[in-house]
């Protein structure tokens, strides 16, 4: 029997921006099903899982590696016993490692294939699973990318490309799965709590976010918290909207620098 509740499944939402958007979407009543990497960040992912219950709503945890085929076949399988259906998905499993883009020799083909692998190709992985389910339900996916897939800026040369692939993979998906599923994405600029702070060390992360401040028209950084409302938005109260690459980063790209 299906769920009495939609169900939103979000990947890499032990924490950041995708553990927001379990909580935000829990907040207005739907079920979420929720994953981790490993077991680094289990005790965030299961502390969500406890806050998101004794809010009410019903909750599946399990653990996720979106570079695996099988691995993601069975999670929305998973998702299917338990729930029945699936109203939502939410792309927010990814990775980065800082190099500079002046530095070609740091940056191999082994690192450009891994960030690949889970920024893009996880991505799709994911919506080959839930495809069917959210055709059903005439479903939401939502992409989250970068303003570094924008501007060809960011942590690396290899996030950004990344990132402004799964830009293109966001439209191409919109035209194919149309009229039953819709496809968007948001490219946020630096979101303190975000991927940036879970590779950094302290220090670093401070510096970065100092200047990503600076560099902002606006004066300021985001919070995970903001990019959930948005994908809530999206994902319920836009039935217009498809094929967007939505850009939230406090005017980041109006910089010329």
């Amino acid at each position: 029997m299906a769920a009495t509740a939609p169900v939103c499944l979000i990947t890499g939402s032990a924490t950041g921006i995708g553990a927001a958007c379990a909580r935000q979407f829990v907040a207005q009543g739907w079920y979420v099903a929720l994953s981790h990497l490993d077991d680094s960040t289990f005790a965030e992912a299961q502390a969500l899982a406890e806050d998101c219950e004794a809010a009410g709503a019903q909750v599946l945890l399990q653990t996720l590696d979106v570079r695996d085929e099988a691995a993601c076949q069975a999670y929305v399988t998973a998702v299917l016993a338990r729930f029945g259906r699936i109203d939502a998905l939410v792309n927010s499993a990814g990775t980065t490692r800082f190099i500079p883009h002046t530095d070609l020799d740091a940056l191999g083909e082994d690192e450009f294939h891994r960030t690949y692998d889970v920024n893009v190709v996880g991505a799709y992985r994911m919506v080959r699973a839930c495809a069917a389910a959210l055709k059903a339900s005439g479903g939401s996916i939502l992409n989250i990318s970068s303003i570094g897939g924008v501007l060809g800026r960011g942590s690396s040369m290899a996030y950004a490309a990344s990132k402004g692939a799964l830009n293109t993979l966001t439209l191409a998906l919109a035209r194919s799965l149309a009229p039953q599923i819709r496809v968007n994405a948001i490219a946020p600029g630096f979101v303190d709590g975000g991927l940036p702070g879970r590779v950094l060390e302290k220090a670093q992360y401070a510096q970065v976010m100092a200047s990503q401040t600076a560099a902002a028209v606006l004066q300021r950084v985001s919070q995970p918290e903001e990019v959930a409302a948005l994908a809530w938005f999206v994902t319920t109260q836009a039935p217009a909207m498809t094929g967007n690459v939505l850009v939230m980063d406090n005017g980041l790209h109006l910089n010329p620098g």
